[in-house]
């Protein structure tokens, strides 16, 4: 069909050009910057989405759904087909009246929405069990399980969700697409896999999620316990150094503390060998949060007294409005489409049992990788970010077929991040993660286990699937085949029907075998005929750049910083 052809009936369809058009697709990620789809629709309502899936599906075009826009895979933006921009879904609504309260909130919100919710009506002692970055999208958060900061005492961010509302595709090309409220506990069998599915592997493989409803969580206090700081060891204190990680990555901390730490490798920072950015969050007060990291620090004694130093007491709204922001700035700015770079992600699923000192020997690796990663880029703009999210606890809590998602036993999902700006350099740096990522994974989980929000681009065809979903990979292509049966929600790493793989590619194989599967990683990421041929087909934007040149749809200006929600336009 020609550009023109796609229209559904009383939706707005933008091409490329218009400054609607660029406003959605532009990236952060430079690796995305030929990655421009023929229309953008910007749906405002679920019958819209309907309608969209509906016209989509008659002339067999495919969809990739943008909620956030954080995928560091590049899975929230395509070159064909229709990207759906859910951006002026984001409206939310708070009942805290009810005898358990609940925020339903649309599909194209995210979490700096649902926070401001509870800033502007003062809820102390109240949070929505939501993401760490507020720009983060709602849906996608969800749809891929959820890692919170009060996730240690509360669960994971789809264990709190009650309610959603789904656009599913009709059964064929002439059924028109239907919505569907889906909730937990549903009386009808099917509808109640389709729940279960869209917790924690719900990401563009079932349909378009335009509302969830999620209960919000009494916080038992007024205040929260927060901070961050960065320690840089000195190259002659490594060794401590070490030693003193191993302890904070083995302690046993209560389910109220939540600490996340990121290993950082900056090229253009010379005084030390690396440095690691500790971030915590306490449910609880000062005293107890300071009793608890003199308890569990001993041989770190020093970095607790920083981290005790550099940590407050306030009220839960002052937290979600402020401090929150600026614990994540970095990741926050490097998210928005004026921070221009190239990106790379893996991620991995640690367990802190510490058998085998399993923890001694991933932070080895680590500061080694490191150790490479500056002798091998020397003169270069770069950086290497090694970053464990603090999970376990109530969110490890129950059966692992609780949700879709397999992985909730592990205590540190943890990803690598690394990022340049000479184009020049991308074979070399996807080389470098390539083995860094082959040193890591035999810890991780079944020898395999990856996140889904943190996905990796370059894991093999018949591999994703068991690393993203392990042994629920059987259950999740029957549900696939009952909602989609004509498989109109395809993308590169999505779930794919039964028929679409050999038996000795199912899901059937027994946690052993898991563990003896060897991932690989495609050759072909190492070659420039990918982008090449994108550069051949691609559609520029006009003279304006709009990904560069457009301004923070906010009016902020990035020199001036990020220090609240206010200054992210919530």
């Amino acid at each position: 069909m020609s550009q023109t052809d796609f229209q559904p009936t009383g939706v707005t369809v933008y091409q490329p050009g218009h400054k609607e058009y660029e406003l959605s697709v532009a990236t952060s990620n430079l690796l995305y910057r030929f990655t421009r789809p023929p229309w953008v629709v910007k749906p405002k309502t679920t019958q819209e989405v309907e309608k969209i899936i509906t016209e989509a599906q008659k002339n067999n075009l495919s969809i990739a759904i943008k909620n956030g826009g954080h995928s560091g895979a590049g899975f929230s933006t395509t070159e064909q087909g229709v990207l759906v921009d859910l951006v002026n879904m984001n409206n939310v609504q708070l009942d805290m009246q009810s005898r358990e309260p609940t925020a339903t909130m649309g599909g194209g919100a995210k979490w700096g929405h649902a926070y401001r919710k509870l800033v502007n009506g003062r809820h102390d002692g109240w949070v929505i069990n939501g993401g760490r970055c507020p720009t983060v999208g709602v849906s996608g958060f969800v749809l891929g399980a959820g890692l919170c900061p009060f996730g240690r005492s509360i669960g994971m961010g789809c264990d709190r969700v009650t309610e959603i509302t789904i656009v599913v595709p009709g059964k064929g090309a002439r059924e028109a697409a239907k919505t569907l409220t889906l909730k937990r506990g549903d009386t009808d069998a099917n509808k109640r896999e389709l729940f279960w599915a869209l917790c924690g592997a719900g990401g563009g493989n079932f349909g378009i999620v335009t509302e969830v409803k999620m209960n919000v969580d009494n916080l038992g206090s007024l205040t929260v316990v927060a901070g961050r700081f960065i320690y840089q060891p000195r190259r002659e204190d490594m060794a401590d150094f070490m030693e003193m990680m191993n302890e904070f990555y083995t302690a046993k901390w209560s389910n109220e503390m939540t600490i996340d730490s990121s290993w950082l490798c900056d090229l253009n920072q010379t005084n030390s060998e690396l440095a690691v950015r500790f971030i915590a969050y306490y449910k609880g007060n000062k005293g107890d949060f300071d009793r608890e990291i003199d308890e569990k620090l001993v041989i770190g004694a020093d970095v607790g007294k920083l981290l005790k130093r550099r940590s407050s007491e306030e009220k839960s709204t002052r937290f979600l409005h402020e401090t929150l922001v600026s614990q994540w700035s970095e990741e926050t700015i490097q998210s928005l489409p004026s921070s221009r770079t190239y990106s790379i992600y893996t991620s991995f699923v640690f367990s802190n049992d510490n058998k085998d000192q399993q923890i001694k020997k991933i932070t080895s690796i680590i500061r080694k990788e490191m150790k490479a990663f500056r002798t091998q880029f020397t003169g270069e703009q770069g950086l290497l970010q090694v970053t464990f999210l603090h999970s376990g606890g109530k969110a490890a809590e129950g059966p692992s077929t609780a949700t879709a998602y397999p992985w909730r036993k592990g205590v540190y999902h943890t990803y690598i991040t690394m990022q340049w700006e000479d184009k020049w350099l991308k074979r070399d740096m996807q080389g470098f993660l390539a083995k860094f990522k082959k040193r890591l994974r035999p810890y991780s989980l079944c020898k395999e286990a990856v996140f889904i929000n943190f996905a990796d681009r370059e894991l093999e065809a018949d591999k994703y699937e068991a690393a993203y979903y392990g042994l629920h990979v059987a259950r999740l292509k029957g549900i696939k085949k009952y909602w989609d049966l004509t498989n109109f929600f395809k993308w590169q790493q999505g779930i794919t029907l039964p028929e679409e793989t050999s038996p000795d590619q199912t899901m059937a194989r027994s946690l052993n075998e898991f563990a003896r599967m060897e991932p690989k990683v495609k050759e072909e990421v190492l070659t420039q005929a990918e982008e090449d041929r994108q550069w051949d087909k691609v559609s520029l934007p006009p003279a304006s750049d709009f990904t560069g040149d457009i301004p923070l749809p906010w009016g902020v200006t990035i020199g001036s910083g990020i220090k609240s929600l206010h200054d992210l336009g919530f």
